[in-house]
């Protein structure tokens, strides 16, 4: 498995990342612990979570997440093995979306806490509240990796402009820079992402990590008809792909995987992979089998035609 690396201060990462949204939420303790377990043996260390996961469940602060991971690093004894990528700036039923100093610098105290650790690897600023100046943003951050509480930011849900005018005050100013950007990207959300992200990543260096990189498991194939979106908690997020174009996605993933012996869910993430400056796709699970499926697309090679069908169904 050829390791990544995040900016100067992360290497040794593996090509994948474990989705962290589900544990806490549809994997309570026990399961989540079997999962985590399962993805470490499968050689592999980068998971994926975020401060307000899962805030919806009660309608509170969320942390049930972080707090999952950290009681499974601790009880493995694993901290030094793991790459942990979280983040702040989320909106949660105690408050709104928020990157300014003062919730950043509050908001690592409890991610800590919780991951029972001294340091983060990778923290993003989850969502960009698009007011807070991006010199304030920053500014904590930098103070962060300055202390050694996080190694390296990364970014998510922020405009264009406002990347882009993030990206040069940092350079400019000689602070902390974002190293990683966590964007939707997906075979059937392509448009996004490659007209208005692409272009900054190239300039920039940055490593991207795309989240909903199976379209809430639609890409997976399960999702085929309508009486299909009872099939799981998240089945109604898939509903908006449903359409001419989504089917012949499916249509396209089936024929490659069927050719390769493989399942539509890891011909879909092999294609992200395969895309430029993509440091590895986020996706979770909820079973052990799952967790083997989606995994295998690290090993899988996607031919040119394999490439070109994808490409021609999904512009």
């Amino acid at each position: 498995m050829k390791k990544i690396r995040i900016g100067e201060n992360i290497s040794g990462v593996a090509p994948f990342s474990l989705g962290g949204n589900v544990f806490g939420w549809t994997l309570d303790e026990e399961k989540s612990f079997e999962i985590l377990d399962a993805y470490v043996e499968a050689g592999y260390n980068f998971i994926d979570t975020a401060d307000i996961y899962s805030y919806w469940i009660n309608g509170g602060g969320g942390g049930e997440s972080e707090t999952i991971i950290g009681k499974w690093m601790k009880a493995r004894g694993n901290r030094d093995k793991i790459i942990i990528a979280t983040k702040v700036g989320g909106e949660t039923g105690e408050h709104g979306i928020d990157a300014s100093r003062n919730h950043i610098l509050e908001t690592v105290e409890k991610s800590l806490k919780r991951l029972q650790t001294d340091y983060i690897d990778l923290y993003y600023l989850h969502f960009d509240d698009g007011t807070t100046p991006v010199e304030e943003t920053l500014s904590a951050f930098d103070e962060l990796v300055k202390s050694g509480k996080v190694k390296e930011i990364g970014v998510s849900n922020i405009s264009p402009e406002r990347l882009k005018e993030s990206l040069e005050f940092s350079d400019k100013n000689n602070l902390a820079k974002y190293q990683a950007l966590q964007p939707l990207y997906n075979l059937v959300e392509r448009k996004g992402y490659e007209t208005d992200y692409a272009p900054i990543v190239a300039e920039h260096g940055l490593t991207v990590f795309p989240y909903y990189a199976l379209a809430a498991g639609f890409l997976t194939g399960k999702y085929r008809s309508e009486n299909d979106f009872s099939k799981s908690p998240r089945g109604q997020g898939a509903a908006k792909y449903l359409n001419e174009q989504g089917l012949n996605i499916l249509k396209a993933l089936d024929q490659i995987a069927a050719k390769h012996h493989s399942v539509p869910a890891a011909v879909a993430l092999a294609w992200l992979s395969a895309q430029p400056n993509i440091g590895g796709p986020i996706a979770s699970a909820t079973s052990k089998e799952q967790l083997t499926e989606i995994l295998s697309s690290s090993s899988l090679n996607l031919d040119s035609a394999d490439m070109q069908l994808l490409d021609k169904v999904s512009q």
